[in-house]
């Protein structure tokens, strides 16, 4: 489980393992950010532009802390990513240049698909916290209204991703005691029934 700077650990676990799978870029190259707000040499962004409710895991028990307590269930969520490559100018050679990144970063996260251990970053890193990385296979239209939120940029090659399921521990805890005894009352309901 992760306290609230899961999301950032998740983004930060993300630009992490395509650094170190994709060595040969420059410094600086790969970056965590919207492709509408890019530097010139920037090669691959990855770019968080939706985030939602796990409804797999969205109805789950409350967690027993200590005797005297219990804590609401973390909050399960699903992360939405675009990665996408940028070419250092606009031409054939350069453009083919981008769609050659794009394969090798897709191919970086299909290779590692399950995400655990010491891959990931921060609050990540202490629990059992185990991420999926699969493709988000949408529509032109869905890609087409994301895209037009970035002002004059042209359409880049383009991946979405969903990153699942990232865990906010609730910090809301309530107390509870322990039954020492329980009354029942049956006694009671045999002695009515009889005397009716």
């Amino acid at each position: 489980m992760a306290g609230n700077t899961a999301i950032k650990d998740v983004g930060n676990t993300l630009i992490s393992l395509l650094i170190d799978n994709m060595k040969d870029l420059p410094d600086g190259s790969i970056v965590l950010g919207s492709p509408g707000e890019i530097k010139s040499d920037t090669r691959i962004s990855l770019f968080l532009y939706k985030i939602q409710d796990n409804i797999h895991l969205k109805n789950q028990e409350m967690q027993q802390v200590g005797s005297s307590s219990m804590r609401f269930p973390p909050l399960a969520l699903d992360l939405f990513y675009m990665l996408t490559s940028h070419p250092s100018q606009e031409n054939t050679e350069k453009t083919l240049e981008a769609h050659l990144l794009l394969g090798r970063a897709m191919q970086v996260f299909y290779d590692n698909a399950i995400l655990s251990g010491s891959v990931l970053k921060g609050s990540l890193k202490p629990g059992n916290e185990e991420l999926r990385i699969t493709i988000e296979n949408l529509n032109i239209d869905d890609m087409t209204k994301i895209w037009s939120t970035f002002q004059g940029k042209p359409f880049k090659p383009t991946a979405c991703y969903l990153v699942s399921p990232v865990r906010i521990d609730s910090l809301h805890e309530i107390s509870i005691t322990r039954v020492v005894s329980k009354e029942a009352g049956y006694d009671e309901i045999v002695l009515k029934r009889r005397n009716e």
